[in-house]
């Protein structure tokens, strides 16, 4: 498999746009992952019903994008990060719905957890769910998310009550990027080219089909997802430092 990715990561070329021209950023970034879609690669991060993500496979793969690509082991990564709760929670519908064009490389995923004032602190999530017959009803802002812009889909977790804890009342939603009341609010500029921005909920409206698991179990399928994927950063860690150790090689 390191083989494969890294003959994969060789032909994705010297793609490298200004990270302040966001169309450059984002035509670059779909480029990337209609590579390593039409290669088979991000069916390793979305897999098939019934399977389980391999985070062996995560890691061995992102260390050799990440050595060629920053930009590509971030559209890699985000299709399993921003369709986990997907594979994890969703009823038999959004699951057929919604994976297949993911693993291919059709439909562009994001994960909408972090917020102004939540990041690492699940707890702290103040975007609010509310419950209107047969809809939620969601307000709010989501910050740093990654894909903001070119998602065509958004895993979101969101309050939909209180409870004794913190970490309570919190629950997991899949909206489309079209819908109503979800808007892109501001796009970010970091240091490499990134799809990156922030995104506003106001009085969207999303089916209680799109509820992911039950009311109040986003936490821990939040949890979930991120044991799955954590560990992958480090491989892409160490992907960028041996891209580092070879510049330096060669140059001195």
């Amino acid at each position: 498999l390191a083989s494969r990715a890294r003959a994969i990561a060789a032909g994705l070329g010297d793609d490298e746009p200004d990270t302040r021209d966001h169309d450059a950023v984002d035509a670059a970034a779909r480029r990337a992952l209609r590579h390593l879609s039409d290669s088979g690669l991000t069916r390793h991060a979305v897999p098939a019903p019934g399977a389980r993500v391999s985070a062996r496979a995560l890691c061995v793969i992102r260390e050799e994008l990440a050595a060629v690509s920053g930009l590509a082991d971030a559209m890699f990564i985000m299709q399993g990060l921003g369709s986990c709760l997907i594979s994890l929670a969703g009823s038999a519908t959004i699951k057929a719905r919604y994976l297949p064009d993911v693993a291919r490389g059709a439909a562009v995923a994001a994960f909408a957890l972090t917020e102004p004032e939540a990041g690492s602190d699940l707890g702290g999530i103040s975007t609010r769910a509310a419950r209107d017959g047969g809809d939620y009803v969601l307000d709010g802002v989501k910050t740093y998310i990654s894909n903001a812009g070119i998602a065509d889909l958004y895993t979101v977790l969101a309050r939909t009550g209180e409870g004794s804890s913190r970490r309570d009342g919190i629950s997991a939603f899949v909206v489309d990027a079209a819908t109503p009341g979800l808007t892109v609010r501001q796009r970010l500029s970091i240091i490499a080219p990134h799809p990156i921005g922030t995104i506003e909920f106001s009085g969207c409206r999303v089916p209680s089909t799109h509820l992911l698991g039950s009311e109040g179990e986003g936490h821990d399928l939040a949890l979930a997802v991120l044991d799955r994927f954590r560990p992958t950063v480090g491989a892409a860690a160490s992907g960028f430092a041996r891209r580092a150790l070879e510049e330096s090689v060669s140059r001195s």
